[in-house]
């Protein structure tokens, strides 16, 4: 079974520093029938205007994953981790028994647009942690690139769940595919250009819940990037 999650459909907010879309249930926008999908819990799609940010505020028992797709995004946390996050680089903050943190555009002209992904822990109360890792447009080309993943292998960030999160560039006309394992399901986040996801036509920003299926077949319509989520 394939469920569309159309961009138009998400919950939105503009705070004037802040335009944002929420996949799922977050914040002021609520949904009872949009409230994550398995482990995946938040998906938003963030614009942030030039020398704003979120200021530090706390969390607990959350997977959260930053993914730049332009802009520069300015981090810091209470564990003392200080960087800035690129596009094509993801940051994973294990919030455990609690962090503070804040997240900063440091441009004084160009807005910074990223994803902000919260996955469920498999466990609660685990030590706070953070990681950052950078991928290449050229490791993504054509291929699945695993960028998170429970044991951290192929250089990918760790999460603290049965969740492994890929993402790839495709090209018109190129297909990828991508078992499922019995009892899994996926969930397609399309970042830009158009793709068919066994059979569905998706564009930037749209989404899609996989369950009961065997394999993800992604192909590409129009140029752009997918992220594939693989999730118990």
């Amino acid at each position: 079974m394939v469920r569309i999650r159309r961009a138009a459909e998400r919950g939105h907010a503009d705070h004037g520093w802040l335009d944002t879309y929420h996949t799922f249930s977050f914040a002021d926008y609520y949904d009872p029938e949009q409230m994550g999908f398995r482990s995946l819990r938040v998906i938003n799609e963030d614009r942030v205007q030039p020398g704003v940010g979120f200021p530090s505020h706390p969390h607990r028992d959350m997977e959260i994953l930053s993914y730049v797709l332009e802009g520069e995004l300015a981090h810091r946390d209470s564990m003392g981790n200080g960087s800035v996050i690129r596009p094509g680089e993801i940051q994973r903050m294990s919030a455990g028994t609690g962090i503070t943190h804040s997240e900063f555009n440091p441009s004084r002209k160009s807005g910074v647009h990223f994803l902000q992904i919260w996955i469920l822990p498999a466990t609660p109360g685990i030590t706070p942690g953070y990681e950052q890792k950078a991928f290449s447009a050229a490791e993504k080309e054509g291929v699945l690139r695993l960028i998170a993943s429970p044991d951290g292998r192929d250089g990918s960030v760790s999460i603290h769940q049965d969740a492994h999160l890929f993402t790839t560039l495709l090209e018109p006309g190129s297909e990828l595919g991508h078992p499922l394992q019995k009892g899994r399901h996926a969930w397609v986040q399309v970042v830009s250009g158009e793709v068919l996801v066994n059979g569905h036509l998706l564009r930037g920003s749209d989404g899609a819940a996989l369950s009961g299926e065997e394999l993800v077949l992604l192909t590409g319509r129009q140029k752009g990037e997918v992220l594939l989520f693989d999730l118990a």
